[in-house]
């Protein structure tokens, strides 16, 4: 393959992606429906309804606004020659091949927070702002930049320079030293996070006595899972959108209520909410996950093994010297297409384990009307979209819809009255 090949395949992948988000926003916005789903009637009114739908066309429309500005940036970067403009300002300080990788990468990781930074700025203080979910303050935004900004040179640089020091003195098997070293520390975060890091961000507070926390401990006790405490998190201070999540393993595990989550549903909706996320434990989702994220992690090394040292693949980014640091950026722009299709394995599998999950919970004593009411009011609470089109489904969603959910617990099919 000749390097104008290579480079005309990268522009391909480029647009190719842009293209696909496009007609994907494009087929979601025409999904809307005018009227409110039946399922749904009980808890959203017409106005909340059209509200739901305009700020899915409004969060749609601005994520193409911003697909198409930070599209056209990384292509008239990468034609104008920009990847070695940066790796010649780096060279002429002759740092050494790791110093000068790491400081590269911090750089171009730098222009493209700086290049996000009006975006995400505009979606925190204008769109969830004027949908009423915007509780965060200049003072609370800029204070999560600047500790984001502290563990990333904290947590990421000594991982890349780790990265980049394999790859330059281990040979053929520096791909499998970076794997088993990825690994390791990904597990060891599994631990630290909520413990060091998490606590950086929200404050942690041990739910009060009362009614609430013994229907917690009591269906924790039913079901045999062993908790090392329950505590709400001050997700108000950002937003008012509902949320809730386990954290840590085994003995270590803690319930984690959004305090926003606690506010608008009743007792055994949130012990529904708890029954499903226990459901993913139950049946070993969170390890089955950790298992392809691993996979996923070493077929990522390989592929980049592969790379390394191909000139023709630097001479497309007019990239005058060859590098490691050189080839993972590469890389990343090869890998693309293959992310896309594990990313939407993944997802498929993902919506499966919330299935699952709520099929656990449901099964449990009184709990299936709970969660689907539960679920019907953190739908209206965050102005989900009831109705995506299934092409936007199957590329990005995680989850299933809560529609689709809902026909689920109640024994129906997608092909049922909505």
């Amino acid at each position: 393959m000749e390097t104008n090949s290579w480079l005309l395949f990268i522009l391909v992948i480029l647009v190719g992606n842009y293209l696909l988000e496009l007609f994907l926003s494009y087929l979601n916005i025409k999904a809307l429906l005018n009227e409110v789903p039946k399922e749904f009637q009980d808890v959203f009114d017409r106005e909340e309804y059209r509200k739901s739908q305009e700020y899915t066309r409004a969060t749609s429309q601005f994520g193409l606004i911003e697909s198409t500005v930070s599209t056209l940036f990384v292509l008239g970067f990468l034609l104008v020659g920009g990847f070695n403009s940066v790796d010649l300002f780096v060279r002429s300080f002759q740092l050494g091949s790791i110093v000068s990788g790491v400081v590269y990468i911090a750089l171009l990781l730098l222009l493209s927070s700086l290049l996000s930074l009006p975006f995400s700025f505009y979606s925190t203080f204008v769109i969830e702002e004027q949908f009423g979910f915007n509780k965060t303050t200049i003072k609370t935004y800029c204070a999560d930049i600047l500790k984001a900004l502290f563990l990333s040179v904290l947590l990421g640089v000594p991982v890349l320079y780790l990265i980049l020091w394999f790859f330059e003195t281990a040979g053929d098997l520096a791909w499998v030293y970076c794997w088993i070293g990825l690994t390791l520390i990904s597990i060891v975060l599994q631990f630290l996070a909520p413990v060091l890091i998490m606590p950086l961000f929200n404050k942690f507070i041990p739910l009060e006595d009362g009614t609430l926390k013994e229907k917690v401990l009591a269906f924790a006790k039913s079901a045999a899972f062993n908790i090392q405490g329950i505590y709400t998190m001050d997700g108000s201070k950002r937003s008012t959108k509902l949320n809730a999540f386990f954290t840590g393993f085994g003995k270590f595990r803690k319930i984690v209520f959004y305090d926003t989550l606690l506010e608008k549903l009743d007792e055994d909706e949130v012990v529904a909410v708890l029954a499903h996320e226990m459901g993913h434990y139950k049946h070993r989702h969170i390890f089955k996950m950790m298992v392809i994220s691993v996979c996923h992690t070493g077929l990522l090394f390989f592929l980049l093994s592969l790379f390394i040292g191909n000139e023709k693949l630097f001479a497309a980014f007019q990239m005058e010297h060859v590098s490691i640091y050189g080839a993972l950026i590469i890389f990343s722009f090869i890998f693309s297409p293959l992310n896309l299709l594990l990313g939407i394995l993944v997802n498929v599998l993902s919506r499966k384990h919330e299935y699952q999950a709520d099929r656990y919970a449901a099964d449990s004593p009184s709990r299936g009307a709970a969660l689907v009411s539960g679920l019907k009011k953190l739908s209206v609470a965050n102005l989900s979209n009831l109705t995506p089109h299934p092409a936007m489904v199957f590329f990005h969603y995680s989850h299933p819809p809560v529609l689709a959910r809902i026909w689920k617990l109640r024994g129906k099919t997608e092909n049922g009255d909505v």
